[in-house]
């Protein structure tokens, strides 16, 4: 009996300790198993919103969106009241507040301190509360619900090594947050961040080469991104509104220096947002005229398909076609004048001999059919003026050279302006070398019409008492200019670009010396456009010219393949050359 008890607790207290062994065993099992559950549930949350962030950072720079969309599926793992953010602006802080469960003013104040003291520590910065633009959505604020802030944690938003702003979970419960929940939001926002840094790494490197052509432009160019940031700003730009020093350049440093000429930030807006091209025709900056034009830029990679990016602001500078245009008018009307002046003058010259009766005098007649053929004569040759320049500009001038007498055609141009000069007390002659080769190939009309023009403007410009001289001598490729201009007693020593001709082929080169006014600096160089010979003449002469004359000299000399130009100082006379290639 003993032995049948003794075995039947042992078998119960067998059987109790594999019950007990199991239930631990099964309850054990039943930890890990929700334990697992629990991680696979993070897991699936995690890869879902890395996978949702790597869509959307693929198209995207935009840190705001990323951060709603990680503050917008929080609740799926995460227990809180709110999920909040501030996020720096280059003019404001934004602070967004998503109320999962209503809380007081005062619990929402208590997180926007907490996380501006944690923004102004990593920053080493301070911010103050009129900086912040406050968003509220989700549940609602009810002041009576006195629950303070007893859960709380912080997270960093680092882009390209850059605190940017920072993450926040808040909760009225005690002792909410573990390890494992700071821990897979830590490694959200850390790849969120990862991404966007690499996309703004490779932005960055095509950035480096959109700045290196645009910069070469001689447009002023400014782009901007959709909040209005300069990404770039070429040198052509700064120059234009006067920042050339300053290295990083914002908005606004455009409105201070555009002086109110021209609102830039308004028109910025109004492209972006009519999505058009603004063109403003005439802003005048710092003496010179520009045409603004204001587009918006698109990219087709958006997650709605073509999207506007930002924006761009070109200043073409028109201050050179405004002066054109000015002279082109002026041109016009002292065509009409030159044509209408001796029209008219015919016209009553005609009449008066149409009335014999009137002019009996065979003198008298004779003098005015001279004048009806001298002022038919000037008309012909302004109207040949004006179709050499046409042909000139299409391309369809043509010279005809052919072995003709240099020396033949100085000496009948010398001749043929002695009267002029002796009328104006001037002194003219003429100086060929004897290197000169009896026969070189040119057009002979035409060659005869650049002398004619150079040697009418030198008497034009030169004082009563003053001295012209037709100079010709030959210049061998390498030769030494000032040798060879003495060496055919000619008296032309240059003071620049001695070193551009010197490098000229083997070629005949005709200066037309005078002891005249000169020229100025800064009007040389457009001596031989059209035009703009008007107010220099009107100035000196008290008569318009067309500022065709030299435009043709030009063409006839490059149609020979030689070269035209001019060393003058203002006071001390000019000297104008031509070259005929030999």
């Amino acid at each position: 009996m003993d032995i049948l008890v003794i075995v039947i607790s042992l078998v119960a207290i067998l059987c109790f300790g594999i019950g007990l062994f199991l239930f631990i065993q099964t309850k054990q099992l039943k930890k890990t198993f929700t334990k697992k559950e629990q991680e696979m549930g993070r897991r699936m949350y995690e890869l879902a919103i890395l996978k949702e962030l790597g869509d959307r950072i693929g198209y995207s720079l935009n840190v705001q969106n990323i951060v709603d969309i990680i503050t917008g599926s929080l609740h799926q793992f995460i227990e809180y009241d709110v999920v909040s953010y501030m996020l720096l602006q280059p003019e404001k802080i934004i602070f967004k507040v998503q109320l999962e469960e209503s809380v007081s003013r005062k619990f929402i104040d208590d997180v926007k301190n907490r996380m501006m003291n944690s923004l102004s520590a990593l920053l080493n910065q301070e911010f103050k509360n009129d900086q912040i633009d406050e968003v509220l959505v989700g549940a609602i604020v009810v002041d009576e619900v006195e629950e303070p802030v007893r859960s709380f944690f912080n997270i960093p938003l680092v882009i390209a090594g850059n605190v940017v702003g920072v993450l926040t979970v808040a909760d009225t419960k005690v002792g909410l947050y573990k390890e494992e929940e700071t821990t897979i939001l830590y490694k959200i926002t850390q790849q969120a961040s990862q991404a966007v840094t690499r996309l703004q790494e490779v932005i960055k490197t095509e950035q480096g080469k959109l700045n290196a052509m645009v910069e070469s432009m001689t447009e002023g160019v400014v782009m901007t991104d959709k909040d209005y940031r300069v990404v770039v700003a070429n040198p052509a730009v700064r120059k234009t509104i006067g920042i050339e020093d300053k290295k990083d350049i914002t908005i606004f440093d455009f409105i201070d220096h555009l002086e109110g000429k021209f609102d830039i930030r308004g028109k910025l807006e109004e492209s972006v947002k009519l999505d058009k091209m603004l063109i403003t025709e005439e802003v005048p900056l710092h003496e010179r005229y520009y045409q603004i034009f204001v587009s918006p830029v698109k990219s087709s990679l958006g997650i709605k398909g073509e999207e506007i990016i930002g924006a761009v602001v070109i200043f073409h500078d028109i201050t050179h076609e405004k002066e054109l245009t000015k002279m082109r008018k002026n041109f016009t009307s002292m065509m009409v004048h030159e044509l209408r002046s001796p029209l008219d003058g015919i016209k009553k010259m005609v009449t008066v001999l149409e009335k014999g009766d009137i002019v009996k005098d065979k003198q008298t007649q004779k003098e005015y059919y001279g004048l009806i053929h001298q002022n038919s004569s000037n008309m012909l040759d302004l109207v040949n003026d004006l179709l050499d320049v046409a042909k000139l500009e299409s391309g369809k001038f043509q010279v005809r050279p052919v072995p003709n007498d240099l020396r033949k055609l100085i000496t009948e141009s010398e001749q043929f302006f002695q009267s002029s000069a002796k009328v104006a007390t001037i002194m003219l002659d003429s100086v060929i070398d004897k290197q000169i080769p009896t026969e070189i190939q040119f057009d002979y009309s035409r060659i005869g019409q650049v002398l004619n023009n150079l040697i009418s403007n030198a008497i034009k410009f030169t004082f009563a008492g003053g001295k012209v001289t037709i100079g010709v001598f030959l210049h061998k490729k390498g030769g030494e200019i000032k040798k060879e201009a003495n060496g055919a007693c000619i008296a032309w020593a240059p003071t620049n670009n001695i070193a551009e001709l010197e490098n000229l082929p083997d070629c005949i080169i005709i200066p037309i010396i005078d002891t005249g006014r000169g020229i100025a600096a800064d009007k040389i160089s457009t001596l031989f456009n059209k035009f703009t010979q008007i107010d220099p003449v009107l100035e000196f002469t008290g008569m318009k010219g067309t500022g065709l004359g030299l435009v043709i000299a030009k063409g006839i000399v490059e149609s020979h393949h030689g070269v035209i130009g001019v060393f003058s100082k203002e006071g001390a006379g000019s000297t104008f050359y031509f070259t005929i290639p030999i």
